[in-house]
């Protein structure tokens, strides 16, 4: 389980996260929804241990399967199985995607046969609909927004992490991208028994990526709990309600 207790978050000594308690178990899809600047983001970046956002240390707890994370850096939590996907993924001229993809793919030094790897890539480059050119080019450079997304999603495929954060993975895709995107996540989370924690301002993803809890932010709090029915009364109400 992914535990996050208490985290209260600064971005240059203004208070964006005020205490914010959560927990992402196995297996399961957990759905943070809000208004902009609720600190949805803030906390995804927070929990993976982004320099950015100063924490507050001495209240907050991060634990991954009861292992406190708190105090590691990014490259650390990564090490332990927490993935994010980005909204904003950087480009990285020279650095061939396949290449990158084959040194994620690597467990405690090892790797599994390139044949096989390859493979696997075919395969899930064709669940995605992205096409496979795309691996010949340098990470992220040209790249659509939706490519961007799907490499995103890519990235967790072959890294096969414990928990995962989707930070808007859905803003700005067409209806097919995140159909397949979404599926192919739900997928993930029900053979790895991999958990999932998707921040989206809207209920369409939530349509093939089904919630098992529900929780909405504003003001860098969490202001609502619940299950599927409170995205119907998002969708119904909106956020002010």
């Amino acid at each position: 389980m992914l535990q996050i207790k208490n985290i209260s978050a600064q971005v240059e000594g203004k208070d964006i996260l005020k205490g914010v308690s959560l927990e992402i178990s196995p297996g399961e899809v957990t759905a943070i929804m809000g208004p902009n600047g609720s600190g949805k983001s803030t906390l995804a970046y927070a929990v993976m241990g982004s320099p950015i956002y100063k924490v507050e240390n001495t209240k907050t707890r991060i634990k991954l399967d009861g292992k406190d994370i708190t105090g590691l850096g990014p490259e650390e939590r990564s090490k332990r199985g927490l993935f994010l996907a980005n909204q904003h993924p950087v480009a990285i001229p020279g650095l061939k995607v396949n290449s990158f993809l084959w040194q994620l793919s690597k467990k405690d030094g090892k790797a599994v046969e390139l044949p096989e790897f390859r493979k696997q890539l075919k395969k899930w480059t064709k669940v995605l609909g992205l096409k496979e050119e795309l691996l010949e080019r340098s990470l992220n450079d040209g790249f659509s927004g939706g490519e961007k997304k799907k490499l995103e999603i890519l990235q967790m495929l072959v890294l096969k992490p414990k928990y995962t954060i989707l930070d808007e993975i859905d803003s700005g895709l067409d209806v097919d991208a995140l159909k397949k995107i979404a599926l192919a996540v739900a997928k993930v989370v029900k053979e790895e028994k991999m958990g999932v924690a998707v921040i989206t301002h809207y209920s369409r993803i939530l349509k093939y990526l089904r919630p098992d809890r529900v929780v909405v932010m504003k003001g860098g709090v969490i202001a609502a709990r619940g299950g599927e029915e409170l995205v119907e009364r998002i969708e119904d109400q909106g956020y002010e309600n």
